[in-house]
């Protein structure tokens, strides 16, 4: 009987523990996505795409509220400005000037390069979504850092099988995030540097988004953050389709 009694404070003290644990990684998650994105964000940024043949540079500013809603105006080349993009929920619009058309990206074209760079247009809907699609455990900590690895759910409308994703205890904000397959092989790495303070804020100024498959070694997309504004209040006629055009000009 006494061994059973053991038995059974052993087995409650371990689930106590494990679910504490699983709490605190919850909780870094979910400061990290609050760092990174805020209740609302303002950015300005440069984005410079290079590949095996080509190098090529835009400025963009975007907008976003929260989890759910972004919109994205290109200001720059002469012959992309004007190209907006909205996402609500999950579902993803583009306006291009040149044509007077508004395009809603069907789901086929999810994981297609987005305007020619690294990232796809699924990093736009989902970029606000790991702590709602993944399980998290804490991999390992150090004086510094954490190592969390990211699985998703079951049910969860994500691509990646395994995300690896290194975070800084000082400004809880990553510093590494590699993306994995279903098979576990590493498809891209991306890297975040230079904090700066925007505001009460810090925030990381330079992200490198390098692809590891063996045909995109070489290519690369450096994004570099030149102004960010967090928790102001956007107007909502920014996250609605008339946007599109509206604000294209």
């Amino acid at each position: 009987m006494r061994y059973r009694v053991l038995l059974l404070a052993f087995m409650i003290g371990m689930f106590t523990a494990n679910s504490g644990a699983n709490s605190n990684v919850n909780e870094i998650i979910k400061k990290v996505e609050n760092n990174l994105n805020g209740e609302t964000a303002i950015l300005e940024f440069t984005m410079r795409v290079k590949n095996k043949r080509t190098e090529r540079t835009m400025k963009m500013v975007s907008y976003s509220s929260g989890k759910d809603k972004s919109f994205i105006k290109i200001l720059y080349p002469g012959k992309d400005k004007g190209i907006t993009f909205l996402k609500i929920d999950n579902t993803m619009w583009q306006y291009v000037p040149r044509i007077e058309k508004t395009i809603k990206i069907p789901a086929s074209m999810m994981l297609q390069s987005w305007m020619g760079s690294d990232f796809t247009n699924d990093d736009l809907v989902k970029e606000s979504s790991i702590s709602d699609d993944y399980t998290c455990t804490l991999l390992q900590e150090s004086e510094n850092s954490y190592q969390l690895e990211l699985i998703p759910l079951e049910d969860a409308a994500v691509i990646w099988g395994k995300i690896i994703m290194e975070i800084s205890k000082q400004y809880y904000l990553p510093t590494t995030v590699n993306y994995f397959d279903e098979d576990n092989t590493l498809i891209r790495e991306l890297t975040y540097s230079d904090i700066k303070p925007f505001g009460d804020r810090f925030y990381p100024t330079k992200w490198l988004m390098l692809p590891q498959e063996a045909d995109k070694i070489g290519h690369q997309t450096h994004m570099e953050i030149s102004a960010a504004t967090f928790d102001a209040e956007i107007d909502a006629a920014f996250f609605t389709k008339r946007a599109l055009k509206r604000y294209s000009r």
